[in-house]
């Protein structure tokens, strides 16, 4: 049936509403877990814009998972352009640099590498990775979920035509930014600083490579706003306030002014695009049998590059539970896992994200404040943060989830969880296996990690599979059964007959630290973190 049917002749499991990187992403995962999916997006095709830049180190490993990494990474800028680099102008000298950790190189914490791209290079790929309908310049403008429903109607509108449809889904998950037309229509509220002010791209042709050639980055700060190469080959895009009379603005001139005096560059610029940088979270991610995820869940800043990578790993959250409620092996009940673990991350996630701009402007103003003062211009200015403020793998790679989905240590087997778990750890990752943590990047063989054992199942690792063979065979649950080398047991807390149950989205479900107490283990926990017994 194409386009997912329409009217009430038939019912979708999921309607998607947004096409950008988030729903794209969406459309991906349910298609590997067999649920059959409509994306709409009311623009007629894919963003020009560059957008988005930097796709991190957690992103990548949900796209590793994907298949999607090195094509990706293939793409992409090299690592040496993940850094920022602060100049006065362009073409003057540094006078801070910060690395983007994980980016500029890889990380004992994780099999891949993030990667500094552009989020118009980056959704083909997306948009290549899975077959399911899409709908180009089609806008949903309705919505209709009565009280104990068991379907929502969504009304859209085709702009080519003007043709209103109905389509009628179990789920509707809303990837539509943030301007959220679902979020608007269910009266979700946010909370936040709201909208930090009105900003312009311009992506322009130029030759710079006089001064950023020997010294690359994947952004550079300078007092008259933000420059970016956009693609391997070239182009660049400028990012600033939105000057007064932006409709009858002369952006060439903007632009050569930008660069600095005497930099005498032609400038050919190729689009325009303005925007709001806003900066809040939804007051609630779901609405019945309607749930919201990437930026009409949250808005951040785009200093450190948080937003999109935050919506990633939302959907890579909650897909994996709309596949086990819509086959029948997880009971509606588990959705309510998804605000319970998502929301915290993303409030977090905007602290850090609004520090980062805070920090930042402060390199600016002190750098203003020495140009001032007439004084000789330093070679490097002292940043008001460390080096480790721009790691942030505590942020990507130590999310902590906690609600009825993560069985704490003992719970598995009905005992008293021994001790605390460890807490989330801000900026640092503290490598642990506790339930709730994201499983720990091990090698199981020369290119093979732990995360690569996880997919469309639950895993169970353990350094001896033949005793919990028996108990996986009986569940009726996806479910694999992984060797965890011996000399990773330590690590992960485990005794020789220990296991970790790891869920779809890679975090730990339970954790046995010695053998079972029952036979029934197992089940007990698949049955506990499902809310749900398959017949």
């Amino acid at each position: 049936m194409p386009d997912g049917g329409s009217d009430d002749d038939d019912l979708l499991p999921v309607l998607i509403v947004g096409g950008g990187p988030v729903g794209l992403t969406a459309r991906a995962l349910l298609e590997r877990w067999g649920v059959r999916t409509l994306l709409v997006e009311k623009h007629a095709e894919l963003s020009p814009f560059p957008r988005s830049r930097l796709v991190n180190v957690r992103s990548m490993e949900i796209f590793r998972g994907l298949g999607l990494a090195d094509g990706i990474a293939d793409a992409a800028f090299a690592p040496r352009y993940g850094c920022i680099r602060f100049r006065d102008t362009l073409h003057d000298r540094d006078f801070a640099r910060a690395a983007m950790i994980g980016v500029d190189a890889p990380v004992p914490e994780s099999p891949v590498i993030g990667v500094v791209t552009s989020q118009d290079r980056l959704e083909p790929t997306l948009l290549g990775a899975a077959r399911a309908p899409m709908r180009f310049g089609t806008e949903l403008v309705a919505l209709d979920q009565g009280r104990g429903a068991e379907s929502v109607v969504a009304s859209l509108v085709d702009h080519r035509t003007g043709a209103e449809t109905r389509v009628r889904a179990r789920y509707v998950l809303a990837t539509d930014g943030a301007n959220s037309t679902v979020r608007r229509l269910l009266g979700i509220g946010t909370a936040g600083p709201g909208a930090l002010g009105d900003f312009t791209t311009v992506v322009f042709d130029a030759d710079l490579d006089r001064w950023c050639a020997e010294r690359p980055a994947g952004l550079y700060f300078t007092t008259h706003g933000l420059f970016a190469p956009v693609y391997p080959e070239g182009g660049w895009a400028w990012f600033a306030p939105t000057p007064e009379g932006a409709a009858s603005a002369d952006w060439p001139a903007l632009v050569s002014r930008a660069l600095g005096s005497g930099a005498d560059v032609p400038v050919d610029v190729v689009r325009v695009q303005h925007w709001v940088m806003n900066a809040f979270v939804a007051e609630r991610l779901r609405h019945g049998r309607i749930l919201l995820a990437g930026d009409a869940a949250h808005a951040m800043p785009i200093t450190g590059g948080l937003g999109m990578n935050t919506g990633l790993s939302d959907v890579h959250n909650l897909c994996w539970k709309l596949a086990g409620v819509l086959n029948g092996w997880a009971d509606p009940g588990l959705l309510e896992t998804y605000e319970a673990e998502r929301h915290p991350v993303a409030q977090r996630t905007l602290q850090q994200a609004v520090a980062n701009a805070q920090l930042m402007m402060r390199v600016q103003n002190r750098r203003r404040e020495q140009l001032q003062a007439g004084g000789a211009a330093p070679d490097r200015v002292e940043l008001p943060w460390t080096e480790r403020f721009f790691a942030q793998l505590g942020l990507l790679l130590g999310v902590t989830y906690r609600s009825t989905a993560v069985l704490a240590d003992g719970d598995a087997d009905g005992d008293t969880p021994p001790g605390t778990e460890p807490s989330d750890s801000g900026t640092d990752y503290v490598l642990t296996a506790a339930p709730g943590h994201r499983m720990p990047h091990l090698w199981l063989t020369d290119h093979r990690s732990t995360l690569d054992a996880l997919g469309e199942w639950f895993s169970l690792l353990t350094p001896d599979p033949a005793r919990w063979e028996g108990q996986a065979a009986a569940a009726p649950w996806p479910l694999r059964v992984e060797t965890l080398p011996g000399e990773h047991a330590d690590v992960c807390g485990l005794g020789p007959h220990g296991a970790l149950l790891v869920r779809p989205d890679g975090h730990i479900a339970a954790r046995w630290r010695d053998h079972p107490a029952s036979d029934s283990a197992l089940h007990h926990a698949l049955a506990s973190v499902t809310g749900s017994t398959p017949g």
